[in-house]
């Protein structure tokens, strides 16, 4: 969220910009004319954006007692606001599409970016996702998370489309994407909607007939003063409001039922193409100061597993994100001693494998995210795994001096540094 919206903020007309001696916080100040009218237009959606922002944070933590820090997250009338500005401004590029290079590729392939959403009866927008096709030369497709854009870079200008064999075209892709994601994103979305409904509905149906209940007493009682021929002025205009009570409250528990069964039912909608991006190898993989940081699949694949049996013989679940670009590669946690299902320690962990022993990269997405977690981020560096596997772990790895290599978007830092950093 910090980094888009210190990113997006200047396309927008803002300029994020540090408060000294105070990390994470930013002074945003005045907003101008051209984002309050859009938040305006989202006020009914986000509430009333502020016109000044002296400091704004991206984490509650850094709240404090700090009367003066505003926390910005997804939903908060600024970004939201900034969000749909920068959208607009960068539709046309998103539609002429991009070409990007990867250093972890041998081979060229296309990556296109839906925008999908689920629809319950009443057409009310349930849940909104953004989806990633990969299109090899092959012609074969690939689900991606979104967050693989974290992992590639922009080509230079003079990069192009590479010329290939024909690809499936959009509707291909579109057509693979309903089958492989929209219809589970479908089913997902249901059941949850399906539980909502049931909790809804039980609530509705107690409270409105407890309300009929009473006003039906009401009325009994009226209708019996009246057959006892008791002599009580008003007592007819009584009873009428009594009978168009209960009558409306009739009325409207048959409309919630009614809704409440448009509700449950779901539906794909709003397919939308956003873009598409060619992906090349990155051009200098193979030069001696870049190509100790290409993946090795095979090493890696051992490293891995290294890693994960190492977690397990502690008695911990891991969990592989490897394929979520998430900045790390598993997530492994502790279980409590007694409550089935409940963790109370977590490791997010980068895994690392060379053939021997040698210098470790991080990629930007990596590094930020070593930043951002601190000591919860932990590096498990599996050296000579061609020959004799020798795991080193390093916690909070961000604070291990790695030096940036702009042209890769990369960081590497040498084998000494994480063996003293292994206690070695």
């Amino acid at each position: 969220v910090e980094d888009f919206f210190v990113a997006a903020g200047p396309i927008a007309g803002i300029h994020p910009s540090p408060v000294r001696g105070k990390e994470h916080v930013y002074r945003v100040g005045k907003i101008p004319k051209t984002l309050s009218t859009i938040a305006e237009k989202l006020e009914p959606r986000f509430g009333r954006m502020g016109r000044e922002y002296q400091r704004v944070v991206f984490d509650k933590r850094l709240l404090g007692d700090d009367a003066t820090h505003e926390w910005v997250t997804p939903g908060h009338p600024l970004f939201e606001a900034i969000r749909s500005d920068v959208t607009d401004r960068v539709g046309g590029d998103l539609r002429r599409g991009a070409v990007l290079w990867d250093l972890h590729t041998k081979n060229p392939y296309r990556l296109d970016v839906f925008a999908a959403s689920i629809k319950d009866g009443r057409g009310n927008t349930l849940h909104k996702k953004l989806f990633v096709v990969r299109t090899d030369l092959d012609g074969s497709f690939t689900l991606r998370q979104p967050t693989v854009f974290l992992d590639i870079m922009v080509a230079d200008k003079n990069a192009r489309a590479p010329v290939t064999p024909p690809l499936p075209d959009k509707t291909a892709v579109e057509v693979y994407l309903v089958e492989q994601a929209l219809k589970h994103f479908l089913t997902e979305v249901s059941d949850q909607r399906a539980n909502e409904n049931r909790v809804v509905r039980e609530h509705i149906e107690i409270s409105l007939q407890e309300l009929i209940n009473r006003q039906q007493l009401v009325l009994a009682d009226l209708l019996n003063r009246r057959v006892a021929g008791e002599n009580i002025p008003g007592l007819e205009g009584n009873i009428s409001q009594a009978e168009a009570h209960v009558d409306e409250l009739n009325a409207r528990l048959d409309r919630r039922r009614q809704e409440l069964d448009m509700e449950r039912h779901c539906t794909i909608g709003d397919v939308h193409h956003l873009g598409r991006a060619w992906v090349l190898p990155h051009p200098d993989r193979q030069a001696p100061n870049i190509a100790p940081m290409v993946r090795d699949a095979e090493i890696e694949k051992i490293a891995v597993r290294i890693a994960t049996e190492h977690e397990q013989a502690r008695g911990w679940f891991v969990e592989s994100v490897e394929t979520e670009n998430r900045g790390y590669d598993l997530l492994s946690r502790k279980p409590h001693p007694t409550e089935p299902g409940v963790f109370i320690a977590a490791r997010f962990i980068e895994v690392k494998g060379r053939a021997a022993v040698g210098e470790v990269s991080l990629t930007a997405n990596e590094y930020r995210t070593a930043q951002r977690l601190g000591d919860d981020y932990w590096l498990y560096v599996v050296f000579d795994c061609a020959a004799s596997p020798d795991l080193k772990l390093i916690q909070d790895p961000a604070q291990l001096g790695w030096v940036a290599v702009v042209k890769v978007e990369h960081y590497h830092v040498t084998a000494q540094k994480i063996l003293e950093a292994a206690g070695e």
